[in-house]
Order: C-alpha cells, then structure tokens, then sequence
C-alpha cells in the first residue's frame, strides 16, 4: 500500500497539533517530532505508531534497526507524556548481537535526541523473554532453573540416538518395514547396512526435524498419530515421527533437561493462568519484534498474549478477527519475508510474517520501508531484476503464468527496493560505484576463479589497504576453507588479512570430534562409535569420502581384515590404518596425553589446538578424582551434551566480521544482517543455488525421497490449514519447492550485502561435491547468473582482454 494511504491512519495534523498543546514538558514534544523529521518515509511511518497492530515490511538496507530504535525511543517518550505508569516498552530480536545492537541505539536517542532517562524499555531475544517469564512464575511454569540443563537438539546429540534405540526396541514390526524398503532379498551384509544407515542417519534425522517442527507450534505426539491416520504412506511416517518425539519427551523429562522450544512452552503455560497473565501484561504497554519473518507459531502466540490489553481474555484463533481496527494487539512487527533463509532447516517460516502483513493491509495498518541507502543504484538494480526474474520464472513452471494476489508460494513478495530521495539523513546514501558497480565473471574453472578474484582483490586494496573492508560469501563451508587455502599466500603477499570464519565454527566442533574419537578407541567393535569416528576423519578431510555404512557395519572385517577377505580398495585401506593407529594410541599412551594426541591427529590449527588445551585441562580437573576412560567420557559426554564449553576466543563482536582493511571468507547465511564495501560471489552453480533435494544413495532402499522433509512438508500443509495433508510424491514436491524457494531467497540476500561493488562468477567447471574440489567436470550455472549476463551485458567482464592485460 502507498505511504499516503498510511499516514491517514495518522495524520501529520495530529503531530502538529500535539506541539501547539500544553504540556508539562513543551521541548520534549519537539524533540520528537525531530527524530521523526530526520527518518526516511519508510521509518517515519514506525515512528508514527501510536497504538493497535502495524506491519512494517522492509527491503535489506532500508535501515530497519535504525528505524525500530527511532520508533521505540518515540513510543517510550509518549509513554512519559501519557501517564505515571511503570509500563515498559518489550523490544524482540532474533540474535543476542542485534539485541544488543539495537538496546545501544534506543538508548542513544533517549540520552541523546530526547535527553531522557534510558529506561522504560526491554530488549530480548525471543528465547530470552520466555525465560525470562518462566522464571518469574516457576510454579506456573514448571521450570526450576536450578535443577534444569539447557540442549540444543542435533541429529547427533545423545538424546536423538536413545530415543532411536528406545523406538526400535518398542516398535520392532514397524521397524522392519523400514529395513524392508521397496525390496530387499535378506542378504545378512545389506541387512546390517540398513540398520546402520536407519540407526544412525534416517531415524535421527527424522526425530530431530519433527520434534523442532512440532515443539515450536505446540504440536503433541498425540496429535501427530491424530493427523498420520488421513495419510496412506507405506512407513506411517507421521506415525514413526509420533513415537521418536514421544521417547525423546520422555528422556528429557526423567534427566531434568530442556530445549529452547521448552522455554516457550513454559511462558506460554504461565500466560494460560489469568491472574499471571495480567501480572505480565501489566507491565507492558507494547512489544515491538524486529526479523518477524523467522518466527514460529508458538513465537508469535506469545507475543501477541504479552502484547493485549490486560482485560482481554485470550486469543482469538481466528486471525481476521485478531488483527483488526479495534484490536487490543499494541504490536508492531518487522521484517523482509524476502530474506527469510532459515525455514528448511529451523521451524521459521515466512508465510506467518506475510499473513500478518496482508491482515494489517486490509486494515490499512501496513506500511513499506522499500528506500535503501546501502548500495550503489546498479546493485539495487540487480536485486530487483533477480527477485522479478525469479518470481516469473517460478510462475511459469508451477502456475502457468496464473498469478493470484494471495499467491504466498512463490520464492518472493513483490516488493522493490528504491534508492532514497536527496537530501536522504544517511551519509553517502547509495554511493557511487566502484568500477562498474556490477561485474559478471564466467572463469574456466575453479582455480580461474581464484585468480581472477585475487586479482580484484589486490587492486581493490591496492591504494589503501585499511579504507574498505570486504567478503566472499559462500554457500557451504567447504568452499570457504578451500577458498582460504587458496588465497592465504597471495593475502599475505600483499599485507591482507584473511579471516575465514568457518574456523571458528570448526573450532566449536571441537569436543564432539574429540569425543567420538574416544568413544571409538573405547568400543572400537560399536558400529556406531565407529561411524562417528569415520564421520570425524572424512569431515577433517583425513580420509576419502566413502560409504561408511558398509564399513561400520563389520567393524572387525574393517579394522582387521583375515586371509579370506576379499582385498580392500585403498580408500578403505587408508580409513583402517588410520584408526588402527588410534587404538595403538589408546594402549600405549597415558590418558591425560589422549586428548592432545587426538587433536595433533586431527590436524587442528593453532586456535582449534588452543581450543582442545583447554578442553583437556577441563576434562582432566573433572576427573581427578576418578581417572578412567569411562570418566573421561562422562565428562566429554556431559560437556558436549549441555553445550556449555566455548571454543577459544579473542572477541566476540559481528564487527570482527566486517572490519576494514580484512577479506572475510563467510557463508551467505552468516552474512545476513552485515554488508561490505565489495563482496564477492563466486562459485554461483545450479546443483547449489538452488540445488537440490539429494536422497543419499545409502537411503535410497526407502524411496526417492527422505522421511525427514515428508514428515515436515505435511506437518507445514496443516499448520497452513491446507484441506488435505499431501500424500508422500505430494509432500516430496512440496519440500523440494521450499528449498528452491529459500536457496534464491539466500541469493537474494547474499547480493544485497554489498555496497560499493557486487562481484558474481560461475565457473565453467567446478566439483560436483566440494568434499572432493579435484574433482572437475562441467557444471550449469545457477539459473538467474545468465539471466543477469543479458540483463547487464555492460557488466559481463571480458576475460580474454583481461587475460591480454595482464
């Protein structure tokens, strides 16, 4: 909807009748309309927010957390105007760094701008409000935060994997249907590798999707066996999903654990009580939450239940009904549906943020943040063409061209950045660009790439290497650390420093890697220990990709194969010696050396060393007193379970990220939320953006689709308040729809980082898998980078006159 249309919801009159007024405190009115006055159209409509709902959609770059400190500072000062009382203004954001981030600016404009005191407002992350009730009211909630361990559930954690085995043991004929598959003829070594294979990655994988799925929208397991009852699939996968999620409940409750999904369930039960709920409404006048689009269900309900007046009972159901004009919601909500990039692998999902945002239109209660002063104009242009492009080109495929208005499945909301208007209040507002502004790259393969890039990069830093700061943005970690491989002596050649941030995340993987490795040199007959040994060794690139199923499945044939065996390739020869090696190890050295013995065999860097020293050193106190491998162990395994080891660290800032005079090697999800002077694109291929749904081929006995993303496209179809829960093909498609919709979305982000200089490339031949970057063979770009070739062809770089120049 247009701005005008907006501001009839709140007229200017209003603000200016406001100054002519008597007031206690006459200056501070005008102080307001000041900070107002000095925001672009977009952010002045959040500032004028005086009460009820109101969506704010915003473009990247608009300057949404500016905007959201501006309005909150503005609503708090009213607040000061309006009455006496304690009421605080709740400020919610994603991340603990941009609470922080956004508490710093809040207070700067009440210190600063309105010269108030810097109080009457709380900013949390979502997780951190819910706690933050639960624990007022524990006996409402049922958390006693003294006796409870905070998780965060991977497929990995120990909890996943006894609620598989607790499963199995329960459910032995539905079981066997999975190790049937489509056909099986009963062969004893193809039986073991499919119990593997549904023991330690199909079963796991499908808990943990299902349980974040159903947890954080207040799904019971009762009501997930309710719903597989409408579906026909061979394996009752909801069914299946029912049962995991249920055993998993169960462990949690006995051992006094919890998740973050059981923080918002916990508030949510405090909230049911009436005289709580008015306690905590109360004492808020309204809530402000910024990244709405990666909100869950259960997310938002709490945010709507804090954000009613006091003498209202309840929520409505109904969502027409609860956002409308004379809504008791005080709740203003931000965000881009269009940079929405977690919701294939977190229960996030965009299309909650966009019914808000059609309810509040229909109530003229939506307004559109679309100015962006980050980027240069060709850059702003090229986002555009991308999200058009993609969005016509989905339409196509999958509607025939028959766009609906409420059609909410395609990858993007029609929503286009515009550059500000002069005399915009952000310094240099979309600057000039640095050469073209735009530069499209076609390498022959991989290793052109990084000349290439090297190249710009040292011209780029060439005059003052400590005046700009730029990225690479990668899909995978894999290509970053192959990237810095790479580039490490042509930065130090020139007196750059490269930061690769998939080291520190390497780093934090440090005790699951250790352990496994010592449950391996334990119980080197365990198929499981052993796999996660492998997994460990071929993640660290120590020994080759392989299926380790088939290997984990005869642990002694592996490790020691007799006379009769039949000979091994060398792939596998090299996995054996290697853990060969490790067991030696554990008979020949003391235990307190073991841990440091793993981390050299690992080949750790400096930091990641750092990192296992002090592990050691941990483990080792815990376990003076008992000096045993099993109190090793127990130790690692309480460490790596409850998440409370941190990985070495100098600082802990996004501005680390983004520091001037530095090339960040980073993946596009890490990304969202910073921005560059030049960021580079490289390696833009189809079989990653958008990729596809790849069924591993060990699983592939199941069907041509995994349990996991069928399990959650049908839990999404009726959550969505679809008629029909879609059948397995149905659900498949479904699934593979939303990851291509979420992998342009990622694109999309990752090209509106940049400011200055937008560098794109998408070789001729690259891997197939960067597991193996060898490994060459001609690779399709990603769709929409020949699209932008024809598009710019002013911007499509002329590699043979390049190649002449230089």
């Amino acid at each position: 909807m247009s701005d005008t249309k907006f501001t009839a919801t709140v007229p200017q009159e209003l603000l200016h009748s406001e100054l002519s007024e008597r007031s206690p405190v006459p200056s501070l009115r005008e102080k307001i309309l000041a900070i107002r006055n000095s925001l672009r159209p977009g952010q002045q409509q959040m500032a004028d927010w005086q009460s009820g709902p109101l969506a704010i959609s915003a473009v990247p770059g608009a300057g949404k957390s500016t905007g959201m400190a501006a309005a909150a500072a503005i609503a708090i000062a009213r607040q000061y105007e309006r009455s006496s009382s304690r009421r605080q203004l709740v400020v919610v954001t994603f991340t603990r760094s941009a609470a922080a981030n956004i508490k710093a600016k809040i207070r700067k404009f009440l210190r600063d701008d309105l010269s108030l005191p810097q109080t009457g407002f709380f900013v949390y992350t979502l997780h951190g409000l819910a706690l933050n009730i639960a624990s007022r009211h524990s006996d409402l909630s049922g958390l006693q935060l003294e006796n409870v361990t905070l998780i965060t559930p991977t497929q990995s954690h120990r909890f996943i994997r006894t609620a598989v085995e607790q499963w199995i043991g329960n459910h032995p004929e539905r079981y066997l249907r999975l190790l049937e598959g489509h056909q099986f003829d009963g062969e004893e070594t193809e039986r073991l590798r499919r119990q593997s294979v549904l023991r330690t990655e199909v079963l796991p994988e499908l808990a943990n999707t299902v349980i974040h799925e159903a947890k954080s929208s207040g799904i019971s397991p009762e009501k997930l066996r309710e719903w597989s009852q409408q579906t026909t699939d061979e394996y009752a996968i909801l069914s299946v999903a029912a049962g995991l999620y249920e055993q998993y409940q169960n462990l949690m409750r006995s051992r006094d654990f919890i998740d973050y999904d059981d923080m918002i369930l916990a508030a949510l039960r405090v909230l049911e009580n009436g005289s709580a709920r008015r306690i905590e409404q109360n004492q808020v006048f309204a809530v402000f939450e910024d990244e709405a689009q990666d909100s869950s269900p259960l997310q938002t309900q709490l945010l709507e239940i804090l954000a009613s007046d006091a003498g209202y009972q309840g929520m409505n159901t109904d969502a027409m009904n609860r956002v409308s004009t004379h809504s008791p919601l005080n709740l203003v909500r931000v965000g881009d549906p269009n940079q929405a990039i977690n919701s294939t692998f977190t229960p996030a999902d965009p299309i909650y943020f966009r019914q808000f945002c059609e309810e509040c239109d229909r109530i003229e209660r939506l307004a559109t943040m679309d100015q962006a002063g980050r980027s240069t104009r060709i850059i702003i242009e090229a986002a555009n063409f991308t999200l058009k492009w993609i969005n016509n080109q989905w339409l196509a495929t999958t509607n025939n061209k028959q766009q609906t208005p409420d059609n909410r499945q395609v990858p993007f909301r029609l929503q286009t950045i515009r550059p500000v208007d002069a005399g915009d209040p952000q310094a240099n507002a979309n600057p000039a660009p640095i050469g073209r502004g735009l530069e499209l790259y076609t390498p022959r393969d991989i290793h052109h790439t990084v000349e290439l890039l090297s190249q710009r990069v040292i011209e780029l830093f060439g005059e003052d290497p400590t005046k700009n700061s730029a990225a690479i943005l990668v899909r995978e970690n894999r290509q970053g650390r192959w990237l810095a491989e790479a580039l490490t002596s042509v930065c130090k050649e020139h007196k750059i420093t490269l930061y690769d941030v998939g080291e520190r995340d390497r780093r934090s993987h440090v005790p699951q890697e250790i352990l496994a490795l010592l449950q391996f040199c334990d119980r080197p007959h365990s198929p499981d220990y052993l796999k996660a040994a492998l997994e460990a060794l071929v993640q660290r690139q120590l020994i080759p990709t392989q299926d380790l199923n088939a290997l984990a499945s005869l642990p002694e044939e592996f490790l020691y194969p007799g006379p009769l065996a039949a000979p091994q390739p060398e792939t596998v020869q090299k996995a054996a010696r290697l853990c060969r090696s490790l067991l030696r190890a554990r008979l020949e050295l003391p235990l307190y050396q073991l841990i440091s013995f793993l981390a050299l065999t690992l080949n750790y860097d400096q930091a990641e060393l750092a990192t296992a020293d002090k592990l050691a050193e941990r483990v080792n106190q815990q376990i003076a007193g008992n000096s045993s491998m099993g109190g090793m162990l127990s130790a690692l395994s309480e460490i790596v379970s409850s998440e409370r080891f941190e990985p070495v660290e100098t600082e802990d800032s996004e501005e680390r990220y983004t520091r001037r005079g530095q090339l960040t090697i980073i993946t596009m999800h890490k990304a969202k939320g910073l921005d560059w002077d030049y960021v580079f694109l490289p390696f833009l291929h189809e079989n990653l953006i958008p990729g596809r749904f790849w069924v591993p081929p060990q699983s592939q006995f199941l069907g041509d689709f995994t349990l996991s993303e069928v399990a959650r496209a049908q839990i999404r179809a009726t959550l969505h308040e679809e008629s029909i829960i879609p059948d397995v093909t149905q659900a498949w498609e479904v699934a593979k729809n939303l990851k291509t919709s979420e992998e342009y979305r990622l694109l999309y982000v990752a090209m509106t980082r940049a400011k200055l200089l937008l560098w794109m490339s998408a070789a001729q031949k690259a891997p197939f898998t960067w597991s193996k970057p060898d490994n060459l063979q001609e690779q399709a770009p990603c769709p929409v980078f020949p699209a932008l070739k024809r598009q710019f062809p002013e911007c499509v770089m002329n590699l043979a006159a390049m190649t002449k120049q230089a």
